[in-house]
């Protein structure tokens, strides 16, 4: 060493930044066998809560126990619409009507066919009374006064068919006007004024007065979570932090093409005029195997392609534990767990991504509070705040 100082001392000033260099490289190896160690990573701890804070919600919205579609039984051009979208109408009230034009024509045409059967009955029976005279007093064959008798009784068939088919022409002409089957509100319209349409077509639809219901969708992930029957609480979007009490009354058997999701439906005991029709709500249910816990969903980890674990930190050693769990349907900000996590453990709330098990950490409330724990006693948030820069 005291040659290599010796030969700097007598190197050229332009070797001296070389030799500097090879000096600080020689000093950073003598330096090499200390091990390096990694500092404690502080991390965001929160306890489970309870799963009656964690419920899982859908999205839905108000509907009526019976929504019934209207529209004519006959067809024909639609010449006046009485009522619009959101209009209140009485039992009986006519909504529309068709040009009846044609079905009172009909009715004519079938109030005249009766007539003219009635006639030939008359004419029919007249001629039988005659050859009954006859045949009594023997002027007459028997086959001859069977014929009498079989005219008659195809007229009085005739008559019989007339006045069913101007019953039927009387009642089509009726059906020309489109009554309200029920009390109710018109909740959409799918016809206009001077629209021709069929048998059957829809013109309005009518959400009858009554209980409230609330339609939402359940996706595929959920179904075994939700049953008719299962209780729920229907909170409105306008009036948050009130919730009514209601019942899953029915599920779709087949998902939506489209969207793969389960129609279902909830009925709603709420006071009449509480709900309206077509606000949004959602809908809050518990898991199917009453989760008594809770976690936020940032919390959560994939382990494997089916498997959810979270990190749980042991307060006494400051290590990380990855903790596989089973949770039930997620909500819109936690999950609950059904079973393998414990209520007094401390679960890393956010950034599980960036961490490993067995990881050295530093585990911090909410309130920035170091959580520590003595041997024996359970893990409590530190008097003191801890500071990430003193961590570090």
């Amino acid at each position: 060493m005291r040659s290599r100082v010796r030969n700097a001392r007598s190197a050229p000033p332009r070797l001296m930044p070389a030799l500097m260099i090879v000096a600080s490289l020689l000093l950073a190896a003598c330096a090499g066998d200390e091990a390096t160690v990694e500092s404690a990573r502080p991390v965001l701890v929160t306890r489970p809560q309870a799963a009656v804070d964690g419920f899982s919600s859908l999205a839905g919205e108000i509907r009526a126990r019976e929504e019934s579609p209207l529209s004519f039984r006959v067809g024909g051009k639609l010449v006046e619409r009485r009522v619009d979208v959101g209009d209140h109408v009485k039992q009986g009230d006519v909504l529309a009507t068709l040009d009846a034009g044609d079905l009172q024509a009909r009715a004519r045409a079938a109030r005249a066919q009766l007539a003219a059967a009635e006639a030939e009955l008359g004419r029919a029976r007249a001629d039988r009374a005659r050859f009954a005279t006859l045949a009594e007093q023997q002027l007459v064959s028997r086959s001859t006064m069977d014929a009498q008798d079989a005219a008659t009784v195809a007229a009085e068939g005739q008559v019989k068919a007339a006045r069913a088919e101007l019953e039927v022409a009387g009642n089509q002409a009726g059906y020309s006007e489109l009554r309200a089957p029920a009390d109710g509100v018109i909740a959409a319209r799918q016809a206009e004024a001077g629209q021709v349409v069929g048998a059957g077509q829809p013109v309005f639809t009518l959400a009858a007065d009554g209980r409230r219901e609330v339609g939402f969708a359940v996706p595929e992930g959920a179904i075994d979570a939700v049953k008719p029957g299962q209780a729920v609480r229907v909170e409105l979007w306008s009036d948050p932090g009130k919730r009514w009490p209601g019942i899953v009354r029915e599920i779709a058997p087949l998902a939506d093409a489209a969207s793969r999701t389960f129609a279902a439906r909830a009925t709603v005991e709420a006071p009449a005029g509480a709900l309206d029709l077509g606000q949004s709500a959602r809908v809050y249910f518990a898991s199917a195997n009453d989760a008594a816990l809770s976690v936020p969903l940032s919390a959560l980890q994939r382990t494997g392609e089916d498997g959810v674990a979270v990190f749980v930190v042991d307060p006494e050693t400051s290590t990380l534990e990855l903790q596989p769990i089973r949770i039930g349907p997620y909500g819109s900000e936690r999950a609950p767990v059904i079973d393998g996590l414990a209520s007094d453990a401390w679960v890393v709330a956010a950034g599980g991504h960036l961490l490993r098990e067995g990881q050295q950490v530093t585990p911090v409330d909410r309130d920035n509070r170091r959580v520590t724990a003595e041997p024996g006693k359970p893990a409590e948030p530190a008097a003191a705040p801890a500071t990430t820069a003193d961590e570090g």
